[in-house]
């Protein structure tokens, strides 16, 4: 078993016992610096970072293969990459880049296994007479059509 076939393992052993936990990023670098990246569906809490990283650390033998580890949570300006991330995220503004360049923000109201809902309000020309009027606007898009999704934060 490779060094990283060993850290996987360990990291998924960790995350089982953690079910609310999922990972987002493992990546192990040169010198075996090994960056693993969590979510939550409730958030990743420091206990949550120990918890993982004492999983992965008192497994592995320092004298036989020396090694860093750092385990961090994606953080509130992440990508959004899984189904899971857009699920936990419902309710909430986001902003999202489709494959064909377009950005929609808006309200995350569904996170299905092949795609998301986004709703907004936007001012449109009206159909009889000028002016402009308020009209919803609902589209669905397929995970696979979104280039990069982000929360959108305000204060």
């Amino acid at each position: 078993m490779t060094f990283k076939e060993k850290v996987a393992a360990l990291l998924n052993a960790g995350l089982e016992e953690h079910p609310s936990l999922f990972l987002i990023d493992l990546t192990i670098g040169s010198g075996n610096k090994i960056n693993v990246t969590l979510d939550g569906d409730n958030g990743v809490t420091l206990q949550d970072c120990i918890n993982i990283s004492r999983a992965i650390e008192h497994n592995l033998d320092r004298e036989e293969e020396d090694f860093s580890l750092e385990v961090a949570s994606a953080g509130a300006t992440s990508p959004l990459k899984f189904p899971r991330q857009f699920a936990k995220n419902i309710g909430r503004i986001v902003l999202v880049k489709t494959n064909d360049n377009k950005e929609i923000e808006a309200d995350l109201t569904e996170a299905g296994e092949n795609g998301i809902v986004l709703e907004w309000t936007a001012r449109e020309p009206k159909q009889i007479g000028k002016g402009k009027e308020t009209v919803q606007k609902k589209q669905e898009i397929a995970y696979t059509d979104i280039k990069e999704a982000v929360v959108v934060i305000k204060f």
